[in-house]
């Protein structure tokens, strides 16, 4: 080997090395930007609360019956009223705002037997202040029968509340929040439309990668549809996302569904997920050798019958990396939804209404005129937790079936 080789070598070699440090580097940086953002907010409660919060308002017919004991260990920033029974501490909440938390309420306590002053079928009924609730305002009478208010309104914290409720005769009012920030609907939104975006793509796109790559003569009408597929994967998604609007908002409609839905969604985004299946699928399907397709025809097989139990159970595990691409696509996917599913953060999402993915969620605090990086860094980390576990998931199943078939 003469000495310009070896030089030549080391060069590309030093390039190839480079290159690898610096792609693993960038992913590295992401994800200790993300994680280092978003870990404090990062929480049980972000993930399984509403992210609006409901406001209520409460009356109390009694006064407190008796004293309470109060906890023997109790954490800094934490409060309790001997007199109510009922354990408060100071809170920021992700958006960094400060507030006046619910930590406990005993049973006897007044607190669990309140009425609801608020307007509404439930007005009248009995209420349950429970834990994680927010004071707002609380109006406490006092033995000379003045009144006073306190609460995060009025920048009380959690000394403040309980010295107010020990000095006071009774309770008037009670205007309290849910905990709220959270990404339950968004979270569960997400789920639906992924479920129905595989249940239209995935039969398409396995069957159109069937005829490509089993079928099909390779003449014509085989090079139109994979040029087809190859234009439609370099389409950008907000161009899916007007197609949406314009093209597929007529069949949503035959649904009596009026306006922007997750079933919208799940249709625009079923669009865009077809190359990404049929591409994935009919390389998935190439690997198989061509021995196994002679020898299942030698043996009186039909193509048929070769296809669909002896070549697609070999392709097994690279339907599986293509079920993860499309779901990996769904999603991190943001500008198609936007106009097919709408920005507006729904807690109980349906089919027919409108709702938002994780990835529009982020795109929805993000907009705002104070931008939550917090909280929008704490639901990346929690979509770059689902998409490991998927990949896992899938390098398991995939280990699996090639052990199985022998591959």
């Amino acid at each position: 080997m003469t000495k310009e080789r070896k030089i030549k070598d080391f060069i590309y070699n030093a390039i190839t090395y480079i290159a690898s440090s610096f792609s693993i580097l960038i992913l590295i940086a992401i994800f200790s930007f993300v994680v280092v953002k978003g870990k404090d907010s990062l929480s049980f409660d972000m993930i399984r609360n509403d992210y609006w919060s409901q406001n209520y308002l409460v009356s109390f017919d009694s006064k407190s019956p008796h004293e309470f004991p109060a906890p023997d260990n109790m954490s800094e920033g934490h409060a309790y009223s001997s007199q109510y029974g009922i354990e408060v501490k100071d809170f920021i909440n992700h958006e960094k705002q400060k507030q006046v938390v619910i930590v406990k309420v005993e049973e006897d306590s007044i607190f669990n037997h309140s009425v609801n002053a608020s307007a509404g079928p439930d007005k009248g009924k009995t209420q349950r202040v429970q834990a994680g609730d927010q004071i707002e305002k609380m109006t406490l009478v006092n033995d000379d029968g003045s009144k006073k208010n306190i609460g995060m309104i009025y920048k009380s914290n959690a000394e403040d509340v309980v010295n107010a409720l020990e000095e006071s005769q009774s309770v008037e009012s009670l205007y309290y929040k849910t905990p709220g920030g959270g990404i339950w609907g968004s979270l569960v939104a997400t789920l639906m439309l992924i479920a129905i975006s595989l249940l239209i793509a995935l039969p398409l796109g396995m069957f159109a990668a069937i005829y490509l790559n089993e079928i099909s003569n390779k003449g014509k009408i085989a090079r139109l549809i994979e040029y087809s597929i190859d234009l439609l994967a370099g389409v950008p998604s907000i161009i899916f996302g007007l197609m949406g609007v314009i093209v597929l908002y007529p069949i949503t409609s035959l649904f009596k569904i009026e306006g922007l839905s997750i079933l919208l969604g799940a249709l625009t985004m079923s669009v865009i997920l077809l190359p990404v299946i049929i591409r994935s699928i009919q390389e998935s399907l190439k690997v198989v050798p061509d021995g196994l397709r002679m020898a299942s025809l030698s043996l009186g097989a039909t193509k048929t019958q070769t296809i669909f139990k002896i070549i697609l159970p070999s392709a097994l595990p690279g339907i599986l990396s293509a079920v993860l691409l499309a779901i990996s696509r769904v999603i991190g996917e943001s500008a198609a939804l936007i106009y097919t599913m709408g920005t507006f953060v729904n807690d109980a999402p349906q089919i027919g209404q409108g709702a938002t993915s994780l990835a529009v969620h982020i795109w929805s605090v993000m907009s705002q005129e104070q931008p939550n990086f917090e909280l929008a860094s704490a639901i990346s980390i929690i979509i770059l937790a689902i998409v490991l576990v998927l990949n896992l998931s899938v390098k398991f199943f995939s280990n699996r079936l090639e052990r199985k078939l022998g591959h």
